[in-house]
């Protein structure tokens, strides 16, 4: 991105000397994102586009091409050119014209002949065929995740004699011996108490099940840190924020590559198992995301055009969160919403059909047995009363709190992780906080359930068959009268679960703080409701026991009569869910279409949409960032955020390079420059890109030109073309310049010139600067007056001058 002025070195050519600059976009060279280590190995993953280069062929400006055929560089496309380095952005521009040229050329031919416009035909429905497989194979891996992960997180407490490979609730499923008071016990289903010294009853049991818990605990954690350590360092973490970043136009080779979908398939199931406070929802977007940019490589469309994977890319994001909620709308607009940076209408489409089938595959495999795609789906029949909407918005402003508090916590722990010895032992440090959270977690019977399963039990609406604490409710009604049950007073069962859920609550936010971000598979959706659905469920039962004992109050006799059912529960923590997690991620619309659609109710969306406003009015007030984006400034992405207005009054020449004092602007004449004098500015310098003018005197320009095509093209000649030698002069015009004679044949590049590279004059204000790099997706814009060069304002160069008129350090930002 940054064509100027980069902060990590180019490897491909250091200065005074050339080597191969296939190792600028190998899969071995990692970045420093949450979760990484420099020096971990990743092999076999997703080559750079557009064939390979010979990599044992040292760019040392020596020799003759080895053929005697002159080569003519406007025919025939050289293997490469056009293609990105690592850790650089795309050129959306030049993407969509490539495109455009693409498609006008087949459709051109399609009137040629009939194999033509079948070719034409199976071109256009490619995308849909895409789409279709994306959506099957994000469902199918999110049904083995769901099915794998239940079945592990039982294992900590017990095997089923009859069948290893079930789970608990399966394995009790058609015992005639189980009650509604004992559900969970059957005679198949065997504690690990029971199994080591036959016996469940007494404190030694109980610490046999507790040593065991926390054993297998730290069996899972371990081999998910060790397998992403090892195998695929990318694996690591949500994903979302470097998936926004990808999306943006940046690329960072083998995140979404086949090792990373693998290894991240495989450590999900171990995190989530281990009892840890994190969530399977976020990573399975990248999940999803990697199966789209895996499915890409079938379809020269999308392999061969960055822009165009990257509208997959939007889609796949989509159909990952359609099988983490069961929410197939509201998959699709959480990608508008929330991680796309370009969404056309054409992408809505596909991601609203991609999502569809994710769906449909999911409820197909029916992981949960209850026939529906998560394990909390609920209904509510009572409706709510308008007074209600003063607690909901009281959950709204304790989700805004809890946001912004987590962020900064979270934040300024992973800065510390990122600057102290503590990131160098990814391992120790996930063994400790995993031996925390089940030491604290296994007396707390809320704490010891998977987390989704805490939900479920939160957002439960009791009935008179449920045996659960929380239901645990005084009956002195007839209940032969049927319908909704009325509000009761509360048992000894919900005074004991609500301490229990206090004590719950207080883990929940203490422990997700340290967890997020730590080198194994993390995502804060699960951990964040959890957090908003338990403070929702104690304000729920609260109003619930007020109304009752109270219901001669004002606030309650208008709509509230004796022995009537009121308040529920239950709805109180799915607004608080929705309060938390909006919070955390500022989503909004999207936010409530999810949470709408895992309750079918349509009556619930005015306290959704109340709670979910006030939460981001909240957080946004004691910070404008969401979990997301403040990952990507930690990390140094060079994302620019379209949400938010440059205000400054700054102009372009405030912010191009070269500045007052600085080394004149490398720059390319257009026809006097030796191969020897451009191997030299490349050897000698790291930029990404060069202006060329018509001489250095006028400083006309002519076109900008990208450094890895000039290499690219400069080694092709010398393998391809008789006589180009350090002598042979460049020249990038229509025509050869007058040369005498006895040279060296000349070496024409105009292809790789682009001619009409975006301009903006020197008085150009900085607001309508930022304006085109977000809205174009600019790698870099350069700078005249009166139609001379000045200089060269890159993408890096925009995100520092934001940075630096936020008053943040502007070397934050890290990568070209």
């Amino acid at each position: 991105m940054a064509m100027w002025q980069g902060a990590m070195d180019n490897r491909g050519f250091q200065q005074g000397c050339f080597n191969s600059f296939q190792s600028s976009s190998s899969d071995e060279d990692l970045v420093d994102i949450p979760g990484t280590a420099m020096n971990f190995s990743l092999r076999d993953d997703v080559p750079p586009l557009d064939g390979e280069i010979e990599e044992d062929k040292s760019y040392n400006g020596g020799g003759i091409g080895s053929s005697t055929r002159m080569m003519d560089f406007l025919e025939e496309p050289i293997p490469g050119v056009g293609t990105y380095d690592d850790f650089n952005t795309i050129d959306w521009v030049r993407e969509k014209s490539r495109d455009r040229d693409r498609h006008r050329e087949i459709t051109n031919k399609s009137k040629e002949s009939t194999w033509a416009l079948i070719h034409s035909v199976s071109d256009a429905f490619s995308g849909w065929l895409l789409m279709l497989l994306i959506g099957l194979l994000s469902g199918s891996l999110a049904g083995l995740i769901d099915i794998s992960a239940h079945w592990m997180t039982d294992l900590k407490e017990g095997i089923c004699t009859e069948g290893l490979w079930f789970n608990h609730e399966h394995c009790c499923w058609d015992s005639d011996q189980v009650t509604f008071e004992e559900k969970d016990k059957c005679p198949k289903w065997n504690s690990w108490s029971q199994l080591l010294i036959s016996t469940e009853e007494g404190a030694f049991a109980y610490i046999v099940n507790y040593f065991m818990y926390v054993l297998w605990a730290l069996l899972f954690a371990f081999l998910a840190v060790s397998l992403v350590k090892v195998f695929a360092p990318y694996a690591c973490g949500s994903g979302i924020p470097e998936i926004k970043t990808i999306l943006s136009g940046f690329i960072i080779r083998g995140y979404l590559g086949k090792w990373t979908l693998i290894i991240k398939t495989i450590t999900l199931v171990l995190a989530v198992s281990s009892g840890l406070s994190l969530g399977k929802e976020g990573p399975l977007v990248h999940v999803a995301c990697c199966c789209g940019n895996i499915l890409c490589h079938c379809f020269n469309k999308y392999r061969k055009n960055e822009a165009k994977r990257r509208e997959v890319l939007s889609a796949a994001a989509a159909a990952g969160v359609s099988v983490a909620f069961g929410a197939p709308i509201g998959g699709v607009l959480f990608s508008l919403e929330e991680v796309s940076y370009y969404f056309p209408l054409k992408t809505l489409w596909r991601s609203f059909f991609a999502a569809l089938v994710a769906a449909f595959t999911l409820r197909s495999i029916n992981p949960f047995g209850n026939s529906r795609l998560v394990l909390f789906y609920v209904e509510f029949h009572t409706p709510w009363h308008l007074f209600e909407l003063v607690p909901f918005i009281l959950l709204g402003i304790f989700g805004g709190l809890w946001g912004a508090l987590f962020i900064r916590t979270n934040i300024a722990w992973c800065r510390k992780r990122k600057t102290t010895q503590l990131g160098k032992y990814p391992v120790i440090e996930v063994l400790v906080v995993t031996a925390i959270t089940a030491i604290l977690a296994f007396p707390n019977e809320y704490t010891r359930m998977s987390t989704s399963e805490l939900i479920s039990e939160l957002f439960n609406d009791c009935g008179l068959l449920d045996s659960s604490k929380l239901c645990d409710y005084e009956n002195h009604f007839n209940s032969s009268k049927g319908g909704d049950l009325p509000d009761r007073p509360a048992g000894a069962g919900v005074y004991s679960a609500m301490w229990q859920l206090a004590l719950t609550l207080i883990l929940k936010i203490v422990i997700t703080i340290f967890t997020f971000g730590m080198k194994i598979p993390s995502g804060l959706f699960i951990p964040s409701m959890a957090v908003g659905a338990i403070a929702g469920r104690l304000l729920g039962v609260g109003m619930e026991q007020m109304a009752y004992y109270h219901h001669d109050w004002a606030i309650f006799n208008s709509w509230c009569s004796q022995g009537a059912d009121c308040i529920t529960p239950g709805l109180y923590a799915m607004v608080g869910a929705a309060a938390c997690l909006g919070g955390v991620t500022r989503m909004t619309v999207s936010l409530v279409v999810i949470m709408f659609e895992l309750t079918g109710g349509l009556e619930y969306i005015v306290p959704l949409m109340a709670a979910a406003m006030t939460s981001k009015w909240v957080a946004d007030a004691l910070g404008r960032e969401g979990i997301y984006d403040a990952h990507i400034r930690l990390n140094g992405y060079p994302f620019l955020e379209a949400k938010e207005e440059f205000a400054h009054k700054t102009l372009a020449m405030d912010v191009m390079k070269p500045r007052r004092n600085d080394p004149l602007l490398t720059v390319l004449t257009q026809d006097s420059m030796t191969v020897e004098d451009v191997e030299t500015i490349i050897s000698e310098t790291t930029y990404s890109g060069f202006p060329v003018v018509v001489s250095r005197e006028s400083q006309r320009l002519v076109g900008f030109v990208l450094r890895r095509d000039l290499i690219i093209s400069i080694e092709n000649a010398r393998k391809k073309q008789d006589g180009v030698v350090s002598t042979s002069i460049i020249y990038f015009t229509e025509h050869s310049p007058p040369m005498p004679p006895y040279t060296p044949p000349t070496l024409k590049l105009r292809n790789i010139l682009d001619l009409s590279p975006f301009t903006v004059t020197d008085l150009t204000p900085m607001e309508i600067v930022v304006d085109i790099f977000r809205k174009l997706g600019l790698r870099q814009c350069l700078v005249t007056h009166n139609g001379r060069l000045l200089g060269i304002i890159t993408k890096k160069d925009v995100l520092k001058h934001i940075a630096q008129m936020a008053n943040q350090d502007p070397e934050s930002i890290l990568f070209n």
